[in-house]
């Protein structure tokens, strides 16, 4: 047992406790631990006190601390071994493998070749023995690293592979100057320009160089491209709109796609950068998306069309599309216009003039009396106004006497009267006005000669002449309409035999599409009469003698 679980005198018990009161009071020193660190006092005692099987014998808190594991990582020079090592068996080994005769797999792991003999019985060929690969541990980093134990000298085959190919080009192109010079078609001067350039830098790297844009760095030697931030010249997208509210800038990918002058309530024209979605709808890029959807809907209906691998007739045919659709829907507006009329609408004045609509500004005060520019002018009515007729001074409508209207210059009741003046309301005063209204004069015809009225006689027809015209042709449009019926039901009685023999038959036996509709085009008035004819009704009392009849 520990020391402090061992049992203590009474004496001994109460000191320790008057310890510990006094270390919570401040007034004794606090217990110290093996590293020199103070243990607090308020501390209880079944946290302070160690267990018996990790007990140092002393104060301490370590037993509360995590336990650093000491745990020895594999290093990344170590790695698995590959392939198989030099040691070879001189003959076959019991347990070694029956197939190839090494010693570290068994005849089921063996990657040799099936023999047809194996190595077991034959003991010749034995095959090296594999490597025993070491029981790595690898931490966190190692395990996901993906060049892990990859050997740097393969890379070397590579390089030199690569090196022999380009000494295999300049030899080609050494040989190739060398003929057209000694042909005559290249002059000594331009061959030796040719060869120095081919000596000085490849071609991958001139290009690299004369294509060296803003914003990117090519370094030649060592063959990378460093992509800056942006041009130093220019503003930061995230500087132009300070505001936190404004369009979101992603520094991963360094694009604001958004306007971040969008409530700014700037003009378009003052706005330097109106966001990268601006520019997703600017241009070609609508056209080219129009391009896009037609090559889908195109290849959807069989044609075999692809923007990239041959835009031309992408092209052409697109233009062929629209102007069919354009004519096609020209077409049918001129027979809309042609079957209903209203052609006069469509070349109506635009709406602004319509609806009166101009520039012309008015500023009105609280009052309503016109402090800045003139008032528009009142509407008039589409009457004739101010209109005097007969010698009146004023208008028909501007006197009321006893339910009726006349006029206020003479207080005459009778319209498109004579004015009478002030004697007339003196008359209308005295019970004696009288007025006189002019009758229209009619238009005089002119006298017809004989041969007119001749001629005139002649073709007027009696009232009983056209009466029986008419009766007549309403007798032959009754005979042909029910003419037209009778044929309409005979071709329905034919139709419902037809369907009756084709149901006798077994379905499998039927022609094919034998009960598809031959006509599906809205009936006329005739074949709806015959149906309504031959229709069978429930409630009819003599619905069960209709066959017999």
């Amino acid at each position: 047992m520990s020391v402090a679980a061992q049992k203590l005198s009474r004496d001994d018990w109460k000191k320790k406790k008057e310890l510990e009161e006094a270390r919570k009071a401040g007034t004794a020193p606090a217990e110290v631990d093996e590293e020199g660190r103070d243990i607090n006092p308020h501390i209880p005692q079944y946290i302070a006190q160690a267990p018996w099987y990790v007990s140092l014998g002393r104060p301490s808190l370590k037993h509360q601390r995590p336990q650093k594991e000491e745990v020895e990582y594999a290093s990344t020079e170590e790695w698995y071994k590959r392939g198989t090592s030099d040691k070879v068996a001189h003959k076959f080994k019991k347990g070694a493998c029956e197939n190839c005769g090494a010693t570290t797999h068994k005849k089921k792991d063996c990657l040799e070749r099936p023999r047809k003999i194996g190595a077991k019985f034959t003991g010749e060929d034995i095959r090296p023995d594999d490597y025993t690969q070491p029981d790595l541990l690898l931490n966190y980093e190692a395990k996901r690293d993906r060049w892990n134990g990859y050997d740097t000298s393969a890379h070397q085959a590579i390089v030199e592979e690569y090196n022999k190919v380009e000494m295999a080009k300049r030899q080609l192109k050494a040989e190739r100057l060398q003929n057209e010079l000694l042909s005559g078609k290249l002059s000594e001067e331009t061959v030796k320009k040719a060869l120095e350039e081919s000596e000085d830098s490849d071609d991958e790297e001139k290009y690299a160089d004369q294509a060296d844009m803003p914003g990117t760095k090519f370094d030649s030697k060592t063959r990378t491209t460093v992509r800056n931030l942006r041009i130093r010249e220019d503003t930061a997208k995230y500087l132009l709109n300070l505001d936190p509210n404004s369009a979101f800038y992603d520094p991963k990918t360094r694009a604001m796609r958004e306007n971040p002058f969008k409530n700014a309530n700037k003009a378009p024209e003052e706005v330097q950068f109106a966001g990268e979605n601006f520019t997703k709808h600017t241009g070609d890029v609508k056209d080219f998306a129009r391009t896009q959807m037609f090559a889908w809907e195109a290849f959807e209906h069989g044609a075999d069309l692809h923007p990239q691998a041959d835009p031309t007739k992408l092209e052409l045919m697109k233009k062929e599309f629209e102007d069919k659709k354009s004519s096609f829907k020209g077409e049918i507006q001129q027979g809309i216009l042609q079957k209903y009329g209203g052609e006069e609408h469509l070349d109506a004045p635009p709406k602004e003039l319509l609806l009166a609509q101009t520039e012309h500004y008015v500023e009105y005060s609280r009052t309503g009396n016109v402090v800045r520019g003139q008032e528009k002018a009142v509407a008039k009515s589409k009457y004739e106004e101010d209109v005097y007729i007969n010698n009146h001074t004023s208008v028909w409508g501007s006197y009321w006497e006893y339910g009726q209207w006349g006029y206020a210059c003479c207080h005459s009741l009778i319209k498109r009267s004579f004015c009478t003046g002030e004697a007339g309301k003196l008359a209308r005063m005295s019970g004696q006005a009288t007025s006189y209204v002019p009758e229209a004069e009619e238009p005089q015809e002119m006298p017809q000669t004989l041969l007119e009225q001749h001629q005139s006689k002649l073709a007027k027809k009696s009232k009983k002449e056209l009466k029986k015209e008419a009766e007549t042709k309403a007798r032959e449009e009754e005979e042909g309409r029910e003419e037209r019926v009778r044929k309409a039901m005979r071709e329905q009685d034919e139709r419902e035999k037809m369907v009756d023999t084709l149901m006798t038959i077994e379905e499998r036996k039927r022609p094919y599409n034998s009960l598809k509709a031959d006509n599906t085009k809205q009936p006329t008035e005739d074949e709806m009469d015959a149906f309504m004819r031959k229709r069978k009704r429930a409630d009819d009392p003599m619905n069960s003698f209709v066959g017999d009849i």
